[in-house]
């Protein structure tokens, strides 16, 4: 990504809407490495790049289609 694109962090639930996966799911999946991992945004805050899930999904999209993204 280029120093202009402009990066948007978004929350669990956000995260959990967009991928359709539960909480527990994609905590499973960042402990093994499977899923991009959040960043500390504060003391109690935490959030995903938006650009680092959209990546994910589109790789389980082509891992799906068995296509060579």
């Amino acid at each position: 990504m280029s120093s202009h694109t402009k990066h948007r962090f978004i929350r669990i639930s956000e995260v959990k809407s967009t991928t359709g996966l539960s909480r527990s799911h994609i905590y499973d999946l960042i402990s093994k490495g499977s899923f991009p991992r959040q960043y500390k945004l504060g003391e109690r805050a935490s959030g995903w790049l938006e650009s680092e899930v959209s990546d994910w999904m589109e790789l389980k999209i082509c891992e799906s289609q068995k296509n060579v993204c």
